[in-house]
């Protein structure tokens, strides 16, 4: 199932069918964990008999900051894009090219011949960036290639998703930074 869509639309405005975003459980626990410490090192700070103690402060501190750090990972950190037909996790990851390498990149991308034919190295930096989503078992990939217009980097092509032995050639040549 190797569907395009517009331009106009990024990754993460439309998903495909078979990636869903899921709470994850452990990081879910992590938080609980993290936020009960948090609050366990403030009550004992406003436990201890002498306020201004500099045991006192570092509990406050350090529970404040846990506490803090707990509600950030619940809230931002908790959920977690899965590729349904396998339950392995997607990440989201990019790697640059120079602007001369856009239009081949795009016909790689649209042909699906990810033999290395064109000689195009990714980058630490450039002005092209190819964001894309990787299952863990590397049976889903889903691609986009932005371009730099001053101050952002605009969408250059529509996503392109692809699975099972397609994803597999695509991965291999990321791999070895050639396409």
């Amino acid at each position: 199932m190797n569907t395009v869509i517009s331009a106009d639309e990024t990754m993460f405005s439309t998903v495909h069918p078979d990636i869903e975003k899921r709470t994850s459980v452990s990081s879910v626990l992590v938080s609980a964990i993290f936020c009960v410490i948090g609050a366990g090192a403030f009550v004992t700070s406003l436990k201890m008999g002498d306020s201004s103690s500099t045991m006192s402060m570092a509990f406050m501190t350090g529970g404040t900051i846990l506490f803090l750090l707990a509600v950030f990972r619940l809230f931002w950190k908790s959920k977690e894009w899965v590729y349904v037909p396998t339950g392995s996790v997607a990440k989201e990851r990019t790697c640059f090219f120079d602007e001369c390498d856009l239009q081949a990149l795009a016909a790689t991308l649209e042909s699906k011949d990810f033999t290395g034919k064109n000689d195009v190295k990714a980058k630490s930096c450039g002005n092209v960036r190819m964001d894309y989503m990787l299952s863990q078992d590397k049976r889903f990939v889903a691609v986009q290639l932005f371009r730099f217009v001053p101050y952002t980097y605009e969408p250059a092509s529509s996503v392109f998703y692809y699975t099972g032995a397609e994803a597999g050639a695509f991965v291999r040549c990321l791999e070895a930074s050639k396409f």
